[in-house]
């Protein structure tokens, strides 16, 4: 999923008393947020683009990127409110990786079987590609990992991007992870989507080699040091 490519500090509204009062700012996620996190995923689940197109059913994304940790984990959900209480980005993950795919099997999985039925073969399109990682989130437990126990999505609007809002919410996460005695957290980005690359990076994620990630890039970082964020 695509990050806030940070370009500078702020949204240069700070002295005006009329505009902060609807000023971005993060805060834990509200059960009323879960449509707008679904859309949010769709809209930049490609490099930070649309995820729409190519797919007939875009529900796929947020069965897998959100709606899952809102289900197993909403107290590591936090939503960048626009000021007038509508989500425009998220960051979301768990603690414990290999809790949460055991979690996400025997409690999610079954929630939406019969909307997504465990798949009868190899996939032959990008729908049913989709539905196959769904039903293989022990996907998410790597051996290499292991020093990483949490792990994170974060996505926001394009409108959003640029202002300094994707580190905040990564900044609320870490503290959040910090807080319950977790050391490290990893993600996993699109090779390809080298502006996320670059984003992550200031913030002090690093490189993790994990095999077989295909067209994939595993970054990882600790939970401290979050003054430098």
């Amino acid at each position: 999923m695509a990050p806030d490519i940070e370009a500078r500090q702020g949204n240069g509204d700070r002295g005006d008393p009329s505009t902060a009062a609807t000023s971005p700012a993060v805060r834990p996620f509200r059960p009323d947020d879960r449509a707008s996190l679904d859309e949010i995923c769709i809209r930049t689940a490609h490099i930070g683009e649309d995820g729409i197109p190519g797919r007939r059913d875009a529900g796929i994304l947020p069965a897998i990127f959100t709606q899952p940790y809102v289900e197993l984990e909403p107290d590591l959900v936090f939503v960048l409110d626009d000021g007038r209480g509508q989500p425009v980005g998220y960051i979301l993950g768990t603690a414990d990786t290999p809790r949460f795919a055991e979690d996400f099997r025997a409690k999610w999985l079954p929630l939406i079987a019969d909307r997504y039925p465990a798949p009868s073969g190899p996939p032959g399109t990008a729908d049913e590609a989709m539905v196959a990682v769904l039903h293989s989130p022990e996907r998410m437990v790597v051996p290499e990992l292991a020093d990483y126990p949490a792990h994170l999505h974060i996505d926001l609007l394009p409108g959003t991007q640029g202002r300094g809002h994707g580190r905040e919410l990564m900044r609320t996460f870490l503290q959040a992870l910090q807080d319950r005695g977790v050391p490290a957290v990893h993600l996993m980005m699109a090779t390809a989507n080298v502006q996320a690359r670059a984003f992550y990076e200031r913030l002090g994620f690093e490189e993790i080699a994990v095999p077989d990630s295909g067209p994939m890039t595993c970054l990882g970082r600790t939970t401290q040091a979050l003054d430098a964020l």
